[in-house]
């Protein structure tokens, strides 16, 4: 397929259900999961855990309707705002926080995570805190200088940034833009973690091929130190499984704070 031909997140959008249904399910055919599941998972459960990464407000800034990166941090903020683009991602994630008939299940996910925490037997009160700490799920502008205009956010303790800067950026200066804006949601202090992945030209969401930002490792160390943030965890695993749905090389996570 020529990639002038294929689709922008921050155009067009995708098929939400589709999305997690190929990324990120239990679906016997669902070969990515260690990659989209357990090693983000796992990150954020070890570093939220040592306890140093907490406060009032955490910001979520992902791409699609991701609920489960979330229940690592539920315990260590008291509100958790999440921010989406597109109309769609904010009705698939309302329909989950409500609990209405026809929600995605994400209880593989919560069950893992139990795993990971050595809690399993409280699963579903794990759920229900995740709830009951997400007042907001706001629209968001990239392109504006306050994303969410015209509400302005108070300064947050923390944001978690799933691959929004994967899929919804073009180019480097794109890439660098948006980490400024991050920035300038931050407290003095505040930390940053980023999902994402490595060498990605492209990823599938049902029959639409979305193109992707390609960027390496050395690339966002600059970036991150450039806009004024002191990395403190950096991880990648390289990618073992087989799969034409994205051609990523690596999955990544990273936690950084910004300098006071």
């Amino acid at each position: 397929m020529d990639p002038s031909s294929y689709k922008h997140y921050h155009e067009h959008g995708f098929d939400s259900r589709k999305y997690l249904e190929d990324y990120f399910s239990d679906k016997e055919d669902m070969v990515i999961g260690d990659d989209s599941l357990l090693f983000p998972l796992e990150n954020l459960t070890k570093n939220f855990t040592l306890g140093h990464i907490k406060g009032d407000i955490l910001i979520d800034f992902s791409a699609g309707p991701l609920v489960h990166h979330l229940y690592a941090a539920c315990e260590f903020f008291k509100h958790i705002i999440v921010l989406k683009i597109n109309d769609q991602c904010i009705m698939e994630m309302k329909r989950w926080l409500d609990s209405r008939t026809g929600a995605f299940d994400w209880g593989h996910a919560t069950k893992l995570h139990g795993q990971l925490e050595g809690k399993s037997d409280e699963l579903q009160d794990k759920e229900g805190k995740v709830r009951s700490v997400i007042p907001h799920v706001m629209k968001c502008d990239l392109n504006k200088e306050n994303m969410t205009d015209p509400i302005v956010l108070p300064p947050a303790d923390c944001i978690i940034s799933w691959g929004i800067l994967d899929v919804a950026c073009k180019d480097q200066d794109d890439y660098i833009r948006y980490l400024r804006k991050f920035s300038s949601l931050l407290k003095p202090g505040g930390h940053l973690m980023l999902i994402g992945a490595f060498g990605t030209t492209y990823y599938t969401v049902g029959k639409d091929r979305l193109r992707a930002f390609t960027y390496d490792e050395e690339f966002a160390r600059k970036a991150l130190v450039g806009e004024g943030f002191v990395i403190d965890v950096f991880k990648t695993k390289e990618r073992t499984n087989v799969s034409d749905l994205i051609d990523y090389k690596a999955v990544i996570f990273i936690s950084a704070h910004k300098e006071k």
